[in-house]
């Protein structure tokens, strides 16, 4: 079954954009796949170009502002034998509400699961806002914690809240790894893809990278993320704890 990764928080610089390249980099050097990776951001979109020379990666650019973006996406899953991975706009929650039912009702007929991870920080919008979402938007459900804000247990509105535990009715809480500033700056601002990072930074950068892509590789494996299992997350069984991640 063709799986499509909704990567959303509603909000800006809550780590969207890093997520999903994190996981169009899992998904593509660690499960192997070819991915469509939509970029939504349109007015900034960062990931878009990080990949536009990536083999493994079709880039592909939509506005989900608006109706026809929506309906493009789903003419776009028809027929796709390849996950997709879709890096929302900040504004997202509002389309969502809106149009977002245009490819909730297409699932079925797509052959599609429609995972979500769900971006916070500390601060009680990002709960308000995942529970918004969770009230919209039907199926599995991560919840990540944003760690460039601080350890997880400083998440303390989110870890203590009754939206936490709906949340993990539905999936996980994973905690998205912090990188080195002066890595991450320059990812952003030469927009490298992490393999490319990987080609050209200095030793240094490149150790702390492979560090961190380590781990949030075991992050997504888990979870399951990228098995060839369909089963609902009630049904999965925590996996093992993971062995050493290739540094490829």
């Amino acid at each position: 079954m063709v799986i499509l990764y909704f990567i959303g928080g509603s909000k800006g610089g809550v780590g969207k954009s890093f997520l999903s390249m994190a996981l169009a980099d899992y998904l593509t050097k660690y499960k192997n796949r070819k991915i469509i990776l939509v970029e939504s951001d349109t007015s900034n979109p960062d990931v878009g170009k990080t990949f536009a020379q990536n083999d493994d990666v079709e880039v592909l650019s939509l506005s989900l502002d608006n109706a026809d973006g929506w309906i493009e996406l789903v003419n776009s899953c028809e027929g796709s034998n390849r996950d997709l991975v879709v890096n929302s706009a900040a504004r997202s929650g509002e389309a969502v509400e809106k149009f977002g039912g245009t490819l909730i009702g297409s699932l079925d007929e797509l052959h599609m699961q429609l995972v979500s991870f769900w971006v916070i920080n500390r601060q009680r919008d990002s709960i308000e806002l995942l529970k918004k979402y969770m009230d919209i938007v039907p199926g599995e459900l991560h919840v990540v914690r944003n760690t460039f804000y601080g350890e997880p247990q400083k998440f303390e509105l989110f870890n203590g809240s009754k939206t936490k535990i709906e949340a993990e009715k539905r999936g996980a809480t994973i905690d998205l790894p912090d990188l080195a500033d002066r890595v991450t700056d320059d990812l952003y601002s030469k927009r490298l893809s992490i393999v490319k990072a990987l080609e050209t930074m200095p030793l240094g950068n490149r150790a702390e990278l492979k560090r961190w892509r380590a781990v949030a590789w075991k992050m997504f494996d888990d979870i399951g993320i990228g098995s060839e299992s369909n089963d609902s997350p009630q049904q999965k069984k925590p996996s093992k704890k993971s062995e050493k991640v290739e540094q490829s």
